[in-house]
C-alpha cells in the first residue's frame, strides 16, 4: 500500500503508517527543516518543499508518484482560514491548504484517507465547518466520518486530542476507527516514557551521546529499538530565576502552587506546569517553555518530548533546537498514526476477503 503525506512536518503521522505497513512515496511540506528531518527517517521516501495550493505542485507529486497506485492520502492541513471566513464562506482564499487536501482526493481518488486537525474544529461555527467537510467528500465517493481521538488510549503517554476524518471509497468499506487499547487505569506514564533517559540535571550532555541506565519499563526499551546512541538529549541552560522556580513548583502542579511574588510573568493555564510522572504528560508543545520535568528543574530536552509523542529513539530529528522543538510538537504522535494505519489496512483486506 502506497501513501502520501501532505502538511507532513517531520513526519510523525506518515511514520505512523510507515510502521503499519505503508510505503510513503512524498511528504510535502513548505518547512524546509522539518522536511530533512523528514527525509533522514522515512526509507528513502521524497521530501517535497511546495505550496500545495498550486496546480503546479499536484504535478510534481503525480511526476515522483509515476505509475505507482496512491492508496491512501494523510494530511494535517492548518484551519486558522476557517475561523475567520465562516461556514458560508468554504472556499474562500484563506481556506485554500485545507481545499488543496480535498481536491488532492479528488485528483487521485484512493481507497482512503485520513485527516488530523485540533478538536476545536469540531465545534467550529457549531459544527457546520465540520459537516460541510463531510458532505463535500460524501458528494466525491467517500463514507466518512469523523472521531476526536485521544492519543493515549493508543499508548501514547500524553493527553493529545485530535480531530480525525477517515475517509473510505464507497466501493471499497466503511470507516472503522481503531479501538481503544489503553484507558486511564493503564495509560503509559511520563515516568514510564523516560525515567531510563541520563538526568541532565548537573550537564547539557551533547546531540549524540550515550545511555547510562537500562531500560526500565517495556515502553522504554519498545522505544530504544537497540539504539546505541542517544540523539537529541541536550538539557537548556536556564536562569538560576527560572530554576529557583521550578524548584518550588511541586509535581504535578503549576503557577497556582508558586508563593506569592513568584513566577508573576507567566499566569495562564499551563504556565510552570510541572509534570506528574505518574500520569501522561500534557499536550507538548512547540517549545514555548511552559512544562517542566516531573522531577528535575527544568524543560524536557527534546528527546524526552519526543518520547512522550511516542518518537522512538532511531528517529533522529535534525535543525536547530527550536526547529527540533516545533517538529517534534507539531506532531501526529506516530503510535496514534499507526493504530490508524493498521485500521485502514484491516478495513482495505476486510473488502479484498468478500471479493475472494
Amino acid at each position: 500500500m502506497n501513501a502520501i503525506d501532505l502538511f507532513a512536518g517531520c513526519g510523525g503521522l506518515s511514520k505512523g503508517f510507515m510502521d503499519a505497513g505503508f510505503d510513503i512515496i512524498v511528504g510535502v511540506d513548505n518547512d524546509q527543516a522539518a522536511l530533512d528531518t523528514f527525509v533522514k527517517n522515512h526509507n528513502g521516501a521524497v521530501a517535497l518543499n511546495a505550496d500545495l495550493s498550486k496546480q503546479e505542485t499536484f504535478d510534481e507529486i503525480k511526476r515522483i508518484a509515476g505509475e505507482r497506485p496512491i492508496d491512501v492520502i494523510i494530511a494535517g492541513p492548518p484551519c486558522q482560514g476557517f475561523s475567520l471566513s465562516g461556514p458560508r464562506n468554504f472556499d474562500d482564499e484563506r481556506n485554500k491548504l485545507y481545499l488543496a487536501v480535498i481536491e488532492m482526493v479528488k485528483q487521485y481518488k484512493p481507497k482512503g484517507f485520513i485527516i488530523e486537525n485540533v478538536p476545536g474544529m469540531a465545534t467550529l461555527y457549531d459544527g457546520q465547518i465540520k459537516e460541510e467537510i463531510l458532505k463535500r467528500f460524501n458528494k466525491m465517493g467517500y463514507n466518512t466520518e469523523c472521531e476526536i481521538l485521544c492519543a493515549a488510549d493508543y499508548g501514547v503517554p500524553q493527553m493529545r486530542k485530535r480531530l480525525i476524518f477517515m475517509g473510505v471509497r464507497k466501493d471499497v468499506g466503511e470507516p472503522k476507527f481503531p479501538e481503544a487499547i489503553y484507558s486511564p487505569e493503564n495509560y503509559i506514564t511520563c515516568r514510564d516514557a523516560i525515567s531510563d533517559l541520563p538526568p541532565r540535571e548537573y550537564e547539557f550532555g551533547m546531540e549524540e551521546d550515550i545511555y547510562t541506565s537500562e531500560s526500565l519499563t517495556e515502553y522504554q526499551k519498545f522505544m530504544r529499538k537497540n539504539m546505541k546512541v542517544l540523539h537529541n538529549h541536550v538539557a537548556t541552560k536556564h536562569t538560576q530565576m527560572v530554576k529557583d522556580t521550578i524548584a518550588l513548583v511541586p509535581e504535578g502542579g503549576n503557577y497556582k502552587d508558586l508563593p506569592s511574588g513568584w513566577g508573576e510573568s507567566r499566569k495562564f493555564n499551563e504556565a510552570w506546569t510541572r509534570y506528574d510522572g505518574n500520569k501522561p504528560s500534557k499536550t507538548i508543545d512547540t517549545g514555548h517553555r511552559n512544562h517542566f520535568h516531573y522531577r528535575y528543574d527544568r524543560v524536557p530536552t527534546i528527546r524526552e518530548n519526543a518520547r512522550l509523542q511516542s518518537f522512538p529513539d532511531d528517529f533522529v530529528f535534525t535543525g536547530t533546537k527550536t526547529q527540533q522543538n516545533r517538529q517534534v510538537g507539531n506532531a501526529v504522535p506516530p503510535l496514534l498514526g499507526q493504530a490508524l494505519g493498521n485500521a485502514m489496512l484491516k478495513i482495505f483486506t476486510e473488502k479484498n476477503n468478500e471479493k475472494l
